[in-house]
């Protein structure tokens, strides 16, 4: 267009101008045929591969595998049609393959909320070297996906503490107080064991017929005892924390717990509770019970109303009969809100043992942590300074009636919880 304004403006151009013409419209030809003459699905072939299901706040691989079948040098621009939740324009992939070459795209999503996504296309643009035409490919249309609790963070510390590594992950090593009183076996004396536990009886008839040798008895960890986690879906759970809502972090670490609960042969159940009492999975350790946790967790939902404890106290007293840890994911910002909640939890404590777990408010302590540079930051500091304190006396006046508690950042809820969980059971509180 532009030759042909200035062949208007300079006639004696304009046979050149033509013949330039020509020569574009005879390339755009052979670069139509060069695309076009092989069908759909013989020049360009791609696959998409997600898994059947994603874990909620990690990061999922996605792999895109193309292949072109042309017999020219291809340059790609792929486009792939991820779910609306995660909000992203930017999955646009650039690629050059020569005939009959694969490549492997690899790139990760990470999801913030439980429930089903939905894929789409996987919109393939192929050009020629001569690229002034492209051709679209389709591929992949439509996959359903379902956004699952942190499965992923649940595998990390099961090989880790498979693998005995387990502090790789903040997870210490509980120094075991005493020694449990379930016996497991009578075996010979090593250095290091507690000379209390010499089977005097046993020594007897060893040294009597195989010469001498120390028995010892030898005690395991209690075994099947019942472990819950109550998981609180009112309102102080909606806060956010890196995309995630307290509700969705107490969810994974419940997964994560319950499973560590199973490996130590205890049995894991859940309860959940907003305005009324929602789901009891009575505590268990059967084929499946993993499974069966995982999928309650999946399917939670809430409206994030306010929270009455007075059914949870009801609901405990009626279903869980035998004494039982009770760890509790809830949020409480003010001394006075815990105080309304007190009785309950005094409740609780009274027939089992409670664990209460909250949360710091991570955006105080990043605005405490700043230096004040004017007299409104320092009114701010000082009203966090008194959430905070507040935060600490929430501690102190719950450990006065024996309930345990954490008060924990978002991203080291798991790690303390799983902590905790192996300090009560080394000490022999459960």
């Amino acid at each position: 267009m532009l030759l042909f304004i200035i062949a208007y403006a300079f006639p004696i151009l304009f046979p050149l101008v033509k013949i330039i013409f020509a020569v574009f419209v005879i390339l755009i030809g052979i670069d139509a045929w060069l695309l076009f003459r092989v069908q759909a699905g013989k020049g360009i072939f791609a696959r998409r591969e997600v898994p059947d299901r994603l874990s909620n706040g990690d990061e999922n691989p996605i792999m895109i595998y193309l292949e072109n079948r042309y017999a020219f040098r291809a340059d790609l621009e792929v486009i792939d049609e991820i779910p609306f939740q995660f909000q992203r324009r930017d999955v646009l992939f650039r690629a050059r393959l020569n005939p009959r070459e694969t490549q492997a795209i690899r790139y990760e999503l990470r999801p913030t909320r439980r429930g089903e996504y939905n894929f789409g296309a996987v919109n393939v643009f192929a050009l020629s070297p001569l690229g002034l035409l492209k051709r679209r490919y389709q591929f992949e249309q439509g996959k359903m996906v379902a956004v699952y609790p942190s499965f992923l963070q649940m595998r990390q510390y099961e090989l880790l503490a498979a693998t005995n590594r387990l502090n790789e992950v903040g997870i210490k090593r509980i120094r075991r107080l005493g020694h449990s009183m379930e016996f497991e076996q009578v075996r010979p004396y090593t250095t290091g064991d507690d000379v209390r536990t010499i089977n005097w009886k046993a020594t007897s008839r060893r040294s009597n017929s195989q010469g001498a040798s120390l028995m010892i008895n030898a005690y395991q960890d209690e075994r099947s005892q019942p472990v819950y986690c109550l998981i609180d879906k009112g309102r102080v759970m909606q806060s956010p924390f890196d995309g995630l809502t307290l509700l969705d972090y107490a969810i994974n670490a419940s997964l994560v717990l319950s499973n560590i609960a199973l490996m130590k042969q205890d049995r894991a159940g859940i309860l959940t509770f907003a305005d009324h009492v929602g789901q009891l999975l009575p505590a268990d350790r059967r084929t499946g019970h993993m499974l069966r946790i995982l999928e309650l967790l999946y399917r939670q939902k809430t409206r994030f109303l306010e929270t009455d404890y007075e059914s949870l106290y009801a609901s405990v007293r009626t279903h869980i009969r035998q004494r039982s840890l009770l760890l509790l994911f809830t949020n409480f910002e003010t001394i006075s809100a815990m105080q309304r909640q007190l009785p309950y939890l005094r409740r609780l404590a009274k027939d089992h043992l409670l664990l209460v777990i909250f949360f710091e408010n991570t955006e105080l302590r990043s605005l405490l942590d700043q230096p004040a540079a004017d007299t409104e930051q320092i009114y701010l500091k000082t009203i966090g300074e008194k959430f905070s304190f507040e935060k600490k006396q929430i501690v102190k006046e719950l450990g006065q009636y024996g309930i345990q508690t954490i008060l924990t950042a978002p991203q080291n809820l798991t790690a303390n919880t799983v902590n905790k969980y192996l300090e009560l059971k080394a000490r022999g509180m459960i």
